[in-house]
């Protein structure tokens, strides 16, 4: 099988490595460049569930049309969706096709200093290296990762905050706002998400 460069998608030279991602130092500085720009992890990026939403966070098609969480027909590529001027952002739409999570942290950053909660500092620790960006409304985090839920749930917590998890039939806004020096990949998120079940 032909291989293609990742940044200019021409044909890799025959004397690439078999691991070489790139055709040439230009396009290997280039892929670099873009992938340092865009903090999203190439797990999500590849997959074709992305949605557009509008202010009241109601997802749309990249046309504009009114999309859903659950019919694949008004999803999009990433590059569709993120080219579009539709709405006001992008969402991705979790689905039962694979172990992609997100768990919703609500009001438990400080928007002017980044400072964030004792109780969201513990999850975060919990979670480990995954990514993890900043929500629409600049006080919450959204940590992304893989487990196997199939039903979302919503903690309510003595003080008023929330930890919802989800897993299928819902989408989440995305923002891009890496939170902190998180890295680009998912990370297993099970025990996580066993913890909170437990309670």
């Amino acid at each position: 099988m032909d291989r293609t460069c990742e940044h200019c998608k021409g044909a890799m030279p025959i004397t690439a490595r078999s691991h070489a991602k790139t055709c040439s130092n230009r396009c290997r500085m280039a892929l670099s460049r873009a992938k340092a720009r865009n903090p999203l992890p190439e797990e999500l990026r590849t997959r074709d569930r992305w949605i557009r939403r509008d202010a009241r966070k109601v997802p749309l098609t990249s046309a504009g049309m009114a999309a859903s969480s659950t019919n694949p027909r008004t999803w999009s590529t990433y590059t569709e969706a993120s080219s579009s001027t539709a709405g006001v952002g992008l969402g991705f739409v979790l689905s039962n096709v694979d172990d992609v999570v997100c768990l919703d942290l609500d009001h438990c950053l400080n928007p002017l200093t980044g400072q964030l909660a004792p109780w969201a500092a513990a999850v975060l620790r919990d979670a480990g290296a995954t990514y993890v960006e900043v929500s629409p409304s600049g006080d919450g985090l959204h940590i992304w990762g893989r487990a196997d839920v199939r039903h979302g749930r919503k903690i309510r917590r003595p003080d008023g905050t929330a930890v919802e998890i989800y897993g299928t039939g819902r989408y989440i806004a995305m923002t891009g706002r890496r939170h902190g020096s998180c890295p680009s990949i998912l990370a297993d998120l099970s025990a996580v998400v066993s913890k909170f079940s437990a309670r």
